[in-house]
């Protein structure tokens, strides 16, 4: 979810090597990105858990059921702070700021079950607390396909969250200024949610030495070569404010990191998701330098190297409409842009996938709210969407097959268009939409993010009495729009057979 909205976008390795040879300076002098010294696996016991702990959520998990198992880490190391004057890579502002944050690891047990893909998700601060936004959509995914999910602590917010929480277990953490207050470089003014003492722009190179330690040889390292796996692909993925944290990083650190590495990109491949244009989009590089507004070309991505998916739900594609551009296949501006319709932004699953109540409230945050005034936030099930992206991925990047193309949601005169029932047109379609039985919303009104909540309005039986002549009609219409998604790679076949299971159950008409 946003917060101190802004953000980034251009990088190219033309522009890594003109920062070079400008003699500016970057980590793309030193060898190769650093990995950070690791502590851990973290003990579980009754006293001391993880915040965010896949057995510790709103609805909790056992994930050795499943065939996994969950790590958490604290690595440390030392970060830069940026500057970012233009377009191209970011230089370094401070250098070798130390730093100490906690890793959440859940991975296979057996290692023959690794797919060779590890997602790296920044969790989401946006509730003042760490979010594990990536793992509430797609987990089942995740799980069905062998995946690792990885996610980081990236905002002193939320080491302030965790220190609540449990103060022996996360006391080491530290995103501390590297510049005294004394210094006029440490700006007297700062976003609401910051701190003078601390720095938000330690997130960029943490997100690159986390991405360094899961494809090392370090002993401790669950997925090392030596413990059985085989990292083949690291995709990164951001979800509101981390998609435009992403933004920043591809746009003005992933050049650096590629060049510091011989020419290779550390991160493989990039899901930036509800994050666009003015909506979320470029966040500040240091937390004393505003984001560059639209329609700076950092907010935009272009020759990247690597495979972007570009995701928008109907809650802020009209807010994010400057991030649209044409789709891609060569081989240096490989992209997709895909706006959802009928998708909220704020969803349930991320809260049944965040920490419990009671461990937000002891965190010394607010529950955020299930309902707003209009009802329940939406039950659209976002994550079909997002798991087709995830396979999407995986294909590109193992064996070149390009994602399936999207008109972008119908827009005329800054508004929607509409079909009779009040859903948008246009975007990637879904069952929902194809063959309704409700009016889906992106927005509603009401506390915290209800704003991009959306919510359902169904239809009644006479209307739905009016659509469908039985249930089998109703069945059957539903089988035919799954049948046609999964064939365009639109719906995984795991989300097309729920789909119809969940039609054949219902009780429309």
């Amino acid at each position: 979810m946003p917060s101190d909205v802004s953000r980034p976008g251009r990088l190219t390795l033309a522009a890594a090597a003109a920062a070079l040879a400008a003699g500016l300076s970057s980590p793309a002098t030193q060898a190769a990105t650093p990995v950070p010294t690791v502590t851990g696996p973290l003990p579980t016991t009754a006293q001391s858990h993880p915040f965010g702990g896949a057995a510790y959520t709103l609805r909790a998990q056992d994930l050795a059921k499943l065939g996994y198992v969950e790590e958490e880490y604290l690595i440390s190391g030392q970060a830069n702070v940026y500057e970012w004057p233009a377009p191209g890579p970011a230089v370094v502002r401070t250098a070798d700021a130390p730093y100490t944050t906690r890793v959440l690891v859940r991975r296979p047990i057996n290692p023959k079950k690794f797919s060779g893909n590890v997602i790296v998700e920044p969790l989401n601060p946006s509730n003042l607390f760490d979010l594990n936004i990536g793992w509430g959509l797609s987990g089942e995914h995740f799980v069905r396909n062998g995946d690792v999910w990885v996610g980081v602590t990236v905002k002193p917010v939320s080491v302030v969250a965790l220190k609540n929480f449990d103060p022996v277990r996360y006391g080491p953490l530290n995103f501390a200024n590297p510049l005294p207050l004394d210094d006029p470089r440490n700006c007297a003014t700062v976003p609401a949610d910051s701190s003078r003492t601390t720095e938000n722009g330690l997130a960029w190179d943490i997100i690159s030495q986390t991405g360094a330690w899961m494809k090392s040889q370090d002993p401790r390292n669950p997925l090392r070569a030596a413990a059985g796996f085989n990292v083949q692909h690291l995709i990164g993925f951001g979800y509101s404010q981390t998609g435009g944290y992403l933004y920043n990083y591809i746009n003005g650190i992933h050049p650096l990191e590629t060049a510091r590495n011989g020419g290779r990109p550390l991160y493989d491949a990039y899901i930036v998701a509800v994050a666009g244009g003015a909506f979320a989009g470029l966040y500040p590089i240091n937390q004393c330098k505003p984001a560059p507004l639209v329609p700076d070309p950092r907010r935009q991505f272009s020759n990247v190297g690597v495979p972007i998916i570009h995701i928008m739900s109907q809650s802020d594609y009209l807010t994010g409409i400057a991030s649209r551009r044409p789709d891609s296949d060569a081989p240096a501006d490989r992209f997709r842009h895909y706006e959802m319709a009928g998708m909220g932004h704020a969803t349930p699953d991320e809260l049944y996938s965040a920490a419990k109540p009671e461990d937000i409230v002891k965190a010394g945050r607010s529950v955020p709210p299930m309902s707003c005034n209009e009802g329940p936030r939406s039950r659209f099930p976002s994550s079909i969407h997002f798991n087709a992206a995830f396979q999407n991925m995986d294909l590109w990047l193992r064996r070149g097959l390009p994602p399936p193309k999207a008109e972008p949601i119908n827009v005329v005169d800054g508004k929607p268009v509409l079909d009779v029932f009040g859903n948008v047109t246009g975007g990637v379609r879904s069952p929902l939409l194809d063959v309704p039985t409700s009016t889906w919303n992106g927005t509603s009104t009401g506390a915290s993010f209800c704003f991009i909540a959306g919510h359902e309005i169904p239809f009644d039986d006479a209307r739905l009495n009016q659509l469908y002549l039985n249930h089998g009609d109703y069945v059957g219409k539903v089988k035919d729009s799954v049948n046609r998604l999964v064939r365009d790679r639109f719906l995984t076949p795991a989300d097309g057979l729920k789909l119809q299971r969940e039609a054949a159950q219902s009780q429309i008409p």
